[in-house]
């Protein structure tokens, strides 16, 4: 029994295999078709979507980096003041330095000088002082006359007055050199403030520079990713798009077929011949199509392959029917091979099977099937929509 079940199945093989290397006009099931059409259209509408979505999210992104490189653009120019502002009072500092140098020079001088003309005018008072005797018999023993004399005396007084005009002079030179370093220092502490400030400023500015050029690189790193994804979903549109040109030209071309079988001439089925092996591959068709549903619907199932059979449009044999290019999805997935090498047919497969053989329908001419789907009418059994 085994045997002659791997010689059945060799035998069904090899005419499946010749069954498909015959020439015959290539059409899709519509029910596969049509379902793939929908699926078809469902994923474009998806892809436009994220596309959509895609596109406004890379506007934003475009938006807010050219805000970015406006705050940028401002910023450089504040930075660019804040730096010229920051050399221009480190070169007034230089200078109030140098300033400052130049009148501790100067105050040192005066000290000097005053030092010197008030050493030199405490000699003199000293000298006078305690040699006034002496000076007094000098000047009246070594006056040529009392007219001279008076001269001597005035002379004296002169050089004192001289003296005591000077220091005044140098204490108020020394006074205003003071003042004017002390106010040189006080302006150099202010600017060295203020510098503290600036470059504070500098720094505020130059780390919200380096943190904008960050994020405007960020932004850019995310556009070109964006972009990217925006060709991929406009690629994939155009792949779907051609899906559906072709989907549609093959459902109308099923369509089209399926008007033609209706229209032409359909063979008794006192004119079929059927071979060995036609009920174990029609059963398994069966079992692989509708091994779930109800016994109904088995017999529906095998009802249209043999309309095809009768009908003119498609091959005359239940193997060409069963195995013609793109109509019965388990015969090119290969689970009707695994069901004939294994046998998976049940008996009610096999019952519907043969009221099938014997012109039993309950689907009437119907020549395709699906699993339902909106707008498309028939007859619905179980799970599957015949037309």
């Amino acid at each position: 029994m085994k045997g002659a079940r791997k010689q059945l199945i060799a035998i069904m093989t090899a005419v499946a295999l010749l069954a498909c290397t015959i020439p015959t006009t290539v059409y899709a099931d519509v029910k596969d078709t049509e379902e793939k059409l929908n699926k078809a259209k469902e994923e474009k509408e998806k892809t436009q979507t994220a596309l959509n979505e895609t596109e406004e999210e890379l506007t934003g992104l475009k938006e807010t980096t050219e805000g970015l490189r406006g705050q940028l653009n401002t910023l450089n120019t504040e930075l660019t003041a804040v730096s010229e502002n920051l050399a221009d009072l480190e070169a007034q500092i230089v200078t109030k330095e140098a300033e400052i140098e130049q009148t501790g020079i100067e105050l040192a001088e005066a000290k000097t000088v005053e030092e010197e003309q008030y050493a030199a005018m405490k000699k003199r008072i000293q000298f006078m002082y305690e040699k006034r005797d002496f000076v007094v018999l000098e000047m009246f023993f070594g006056a040529a006359n009392f007219s001279d004399m008076l001269n001597r005396n005035d002379y004296i007084e002169q050089l004192s007055a001289y003296d005591r005009e000077q220091l005044t002079l140098y204490q108020a030179t020394r006074a205003t050199i003071e003042e004017k370093e002390a106010l040189l220092i006080t302006e150099k502490e202010e600017l060295d403030a203020l510098k503290v400030e600036v470059e504070a400023e500098q720094s505020r500015v130059s780390g919200l520079v380096s943190q904008t050029s960050g994020q405007i690189s960020g932004y850019e790193s995310e556009i070109s990713e964006t972009e990217a994804e925006m060709i991929a979903y406009e690629k994939q549109l155009e792949e779907q798009q051609n899906e559906i040109e072709k989907l549609q030209k093959q459902l109308e071309e099923e369509r089209r077929l399926s008007r033609l079988a209706a229209q032409s001439a359909w063979r008794d089925f006192s004119d079929i011949t059927f071979a060995d092996g036609d009920r174990y591959l029609l059963a398994n068709l069966i079992y692989c199509e509708a091994g779930n549903q109800p016994y109904e619907g088995q017999v529906a199932v095998g009802a249209v392959v043999m309309n095809r059979v009768r009908s003119a449009v498609f091959p005359d044999t239940v193997v060409g029917v069963i195995y013609q290019k793109r109509q019965f999805s388990p015969a090119g997935s290969g689970r009707l091979a695994l069901a004939l090498a294994e046998d998976h047919a049940t008996a009610a497969c096999y019952k519907a099977a043969d009221e099938a053989m014997a012109g039993a329908t309950t689907v009437g001419d119907c020549l395709f099937f699906r699993t339902p789907i909106e707008g498309l009418t028939g007859i619905q059994i179980g799970g599957h929509i015949f037309y």
